[in-house]
């Protein structure tokens, strides 16, 4: 499984297309992943690009967590796949983010790269400038999850 670190800023041309980090690129060329999904984070203001073997583990993850005979189940899956798009890496190492997507996310120009685990989000550079948390949150919150025994 690649996991992806780092935090890499770039920037968007006019038309929306954008760099991938050579050390996220030569990753996904090193596990032969050549088309990767882009959808809105569940939670946050921000994109997520999942190379496409791990963005088909999570839907089946949350395929078999739904009853597809459950209509507010439906709707989940639905709003989950319905608002994807399938990327292409083209020969020069970019993407192009669709200008809704940009919208969405509140993309100007620059941008930050986080590599979180297997999926990459996409920033608009601004809204990364302050911590994700307060260190003394952040500090109290992984020592409950670390001391979490379950």
């Amino acid at each position: 499984m690649t996991v992806f670190l780092g935090n890499i800023e770039a920037k968007t041309d006019t038309k929306g297309r954008i760099f991938i980090p050579a050390l996220f690129r030569r990753q996904l060329q090193a596990t032969s992943e050549d088309k990767l999904v882009m959808r809105k984070d569940v939670f946050q203001e921000c994109l997520v690009l999942y190379p496409e073997s791990v963005w088909n583990e999570e839907l089946n993850e949350l395929r078999s967590k739904l009853n597809k005979w459950n209509a507010n189940h439906q709707n989940v899956f639905r709003q989950f796949v319905s608002d994807v798009e399938i990327i292409s890496i083209d020969g020069n190492g970019r993407i192009l983010i669709p200008k809704r997507y940009l919208q969405i996310a509140g993309i100007l120009g620059e941008v930050r790269f986080i590599g979180v685990d297997n999926k990459i989000e996409i920033w608009a550079k601004e809204k990364t400038e302050q911590p994700f948390m307060q260190a003394e949150a952040f500090g109290k919150a992984l020592e409950e999850i670390m001391n979490n025994e379950e």
